[in-house]
């Protein structure tokens, strides 16, 4: 914790210093040199690594805190009579032992399978334990800003409608015995169903004989990493075909609030005009997204008064801000460039993640056995959606 703090604060102080320094090299023409222009951006790249270094420290001190819990309960209540289990289905110990038993071995006995009887999927693979899936899902969150901030819902059908408000009624002042106006709200409705995501890890034949190695958190790694990235780009860029439909699609994505007056560049002036081109009940709970080039940009802008609009945050586990809002960052939101959606500002509670319910792993043992390795494939099926377009607004370049 402490490490952390130290970290943050010579992080501010290093911006600090960047900020004199540019203002102390500053020519008449409101320029700086060459040589001048590469220390400063020397000096922000700095205050990017520490910023880097602070969140690496951050995911170790969590690491740590989560092995630190204790691996067993004391038990406060009536012990079980032996073979009972007070849960069910793919949640009971019975379920997740037998898995990860089908999982590392290529033999297994005939009451392994009577076990994943309830968790056999229609293709032949084992739907994974209840408790395992929850992992799953934290480690997703971790790699996807999209899950940390997005609305998601479980379904267990492959479709499901949700009902949108398009309109409001209004009320009118009337006359003594007049008739009363007749103003219906309207509704419309979005519809959200599953695509399927996967892909295959391979591990050689020794280490899944190794009782040593954490299979699971191997493969909860590995899934998280790939998954997370390819949900990530799809709920940003996709267009709704085979995968979800991203938040800046053209078509059912973000509304344009603001188009810049430049294709490279932006102003603080446009920054503020985006902020206000949301409604305000949306502002309240509304963040910045934008990529690491946009943010470099916009870290050496200016107000009016000469202070920088960028300040980094220095308290632990807060993002940055720009205009008191959250900011975060992707790679998968376009650079400057023209024509492009670079600056996206909204409540992102109003895109849905939908998640239909099971994630799927399949062993295969023959395909890669001439290698001595053992395949693994991992599936889901997700869909997302923005419900409701004012609700996210985004800065489109000059085209």
């Amino acid at each position: 914790m402490n490490q952390i703090l130290t970290m943050r604060e010579k992080r501010a102080n290093l911006w600090d210093a960047a900020k004199k320094y540019r203002d102390a090299h500053i020519g008449e023409d409101g320029t700086m040199s060459a040589e001048d222009a590469a220390t400063y951006d020397r000096m922000v790249e700095d205050v990017d690594r520490m910023k880097t270094e602070v969140e690496r420290l951050e995911r170790q001190q969590a690491i740590d805190a989560e092995l630190n819990q204790p691996t067993a309960k004391p038990l406060t209540g009536k012990p079980l009579q032996p073979g009972m289990d007070e849960k069910t289905g793919r949640a009971t110990d019975s379920y997740r032992n037998a898995f990860w038993k089908a999982m590392r071995n290529k033999t297994v006995r005939p009451e392994v399978y009577n076990a994943l009887e309830v968790g056999t999927d229609s293709e032949g693979g084992y739907l994974v334990p209840d408790e395992y899936e929850h992992t799953l899902i934290e480690a997703l969150e971790e790699k996807n800003i999209f899950r940390r901030l997005a609305h998601v819902i479980h379904t267990s059908s492959g479709e499901r409608k949700i009902p949108v408000s398009v309109s409001k009624g209004t009320a009118a002042w009337i006359d003594e015995e007049a008739a009363y106006p007749e103003s219906d709200d309207s509704f419309g409705q979005v519809s959200i169903s599953a695509y399927k995501l996967a892909t295959m890890i391979k591990i050689s034949e020794e280490l899944l004989n190794d009782s040593v190695f954490n299979m699971p958190a191997y493969i909860s790694k590995e899934f998280a990493r790939r998954i997370g990235a390819a949900e990530e780009e799809a709920f940003f860029t996709g267009n709704g075909t085979g995968k979800p439909l991203g938040i800046l699609a053209a078509t059912g994505g973000a509304q344009t609030g603001l188009t810049a007056a430049s294709s490279t560049t932006v102003t603080f002036d446009e920054i503020i005009d985006l902020y206000y081109s949301l409604r305000a009940p949306y502002r309240q709970d509304a963040v910045f997204i934008m990529n690491d080039a946009t943010i470099k940009a916009l870290r050496k802008l200016k107000n009016g008064s000469g202070d920088y609009i960028w300040q980094p945050s220095v308290t632990l586990g807060a993002p940055d801000r720009v205009l008191n809002r959250p900011v975060y960052t992707s790679q998968y939101m376009p650079t400057l460039a023209a024509g492009a959606k670079t600056i996206l500002f909204g409540d992102l509670s109003y895109y849905w993640v939908a998640d239909r319910e099971g994630r799927q792993f399949k062993r295969l043992n023959e395909l890669y056995a001439a290698t001595g390795q053992v395949g693994f494939l991992a599936s889901e099926r997700v869909d997302g959606k923005l419900i409701l377009g004012e609700s996210v607004q985004v800065l489109a370049m000059k085209a």
